[in-house]
């Protein structure tokens, strides 16, 4: 049986008439990179600092490796965690802050740790007081990463590095997975989280509106079709599927296509196409399309 790195069931987090998260359910098997995905405002912090044990919840339960998040004492001896907005004892140099960090964590690899710092550029002999909001975010990183945590609890990691350093992140977490660590990143950043994640769970105002792989997903929204024929111009007015045709001009016509190619494809297959191109959504349309019902 598959342990859960991650669990919640019904989990709902309400402050006085507000509801900020809402019948939560969600399972996270060890060893993966989930992304927790939305916009400022969705829900993803509360359902960190339910998870963490640092706020009570409403209804419902979560865990981490089976252990009831209340249960904050033994829940965190797994657990590695780096807040939105990092925090760092002011009169601390960088190497002091690592070195305390790796005495009261689940253990450091030291020599892993140095090679982050120098990946990461991270200046260890300055005090924290006179680190910018990116230098403290990567202290917090190089500690989260070089710890042999099962779990990293990643919130908005990246909000304060450079594009260079954002690879890094991105390094350092396929090498996370690859020693068997499983990832919790919640971001709002649609590229990251497209980068690095084997599932994706999209929140909406408190609510998990989808879970499934960045394929999976792109596989249930609208693919671009872009045609190139010769001849009679194929009919897909009532092809399932195929909605908003366009003429591009002589021979050439695109569509949105949603489901299953079957249709469209047998319907194209009565005329002469000369080409045929297909360009799968990304996921920032696909987040678009379920933020976009908001708007609607």
């Amino acid at each position: 049986m598959t342990v859960s790195a991650v669990r919640t069931q019904g989990l709902s987090k309400l402050y006085g008439s507000t509801t900020a998260v809402e019948d939560l359910t969600i399972d996270v098997p060890a060893g993966e990179v989930f992304g927790f995905l939305g916009p400022n405002g969705a829900g993803k912090s509360t359902t960190i600092r339910l998870l963490l044990g640092l706020a009570a919840p409403t209804r419902g339960r979560c865990w981490l490796f089976d252990v009831d998040s209340r249960d904050v004492a033994t829940a965190h001896q797994r657990v590695a965690y780096v807040p939105a907005d990092v925090a760092l004892w002011p009169r601390l140099t960088g190497k002091e802050i690592l070195h305390l960090l790796a005495a009261i964590g689940p253990g450091t690899d030291t020599a892993y740790r140095s090679e982050l710092v120098d990946r990461f550029e991270v200046e260890v002999s300055k005090r924290a007081g006179a680190y910018s909001t990116g230098n403290r975010q990567k202290i917090a990183l190089v500690a989260a990463f070089a710890t042999r945590a099962p779990l990293l609890i990643l919130d908005e990691p990246t909000s304060g590095l450079d594009p260079l350093m954002e690879r890094e992140f991105r390094r350092a977490v396929a090498q996370a997975r690859d020693r068997g660590q499983s990832v919790f990143l919640s971001s709002h950043q649609l590229a990251e989280v497209e980068a690095v994640c084997d599932r994706v769970g999209i929140l909406r105002g408190g609510r998990l509106v989808e879970t499934a792989t960045v394929a999976d997903l792109r596989r249930l929204h609208r693919s671009e079709v872009t045609v190139t024929y010769t001849g009679t111009m194929p009919d897909l007015d009532l092809v399932p599927g195929v909605e908003s045709i366009e003429l591009l001009g002589e021979g050439r016509l695109r569509f949105a296509l949603t489901g299953p190619p079957s249709p469209a494809l047998q319907a194209l297959a009565r005329v002469d196409v000369a080409a045929l191109n297909v360009r799968e959504p990304s996921l920032e349309e696909i987040f678009l399309d379920y933020y976009g019902e908001v708007a609607r």
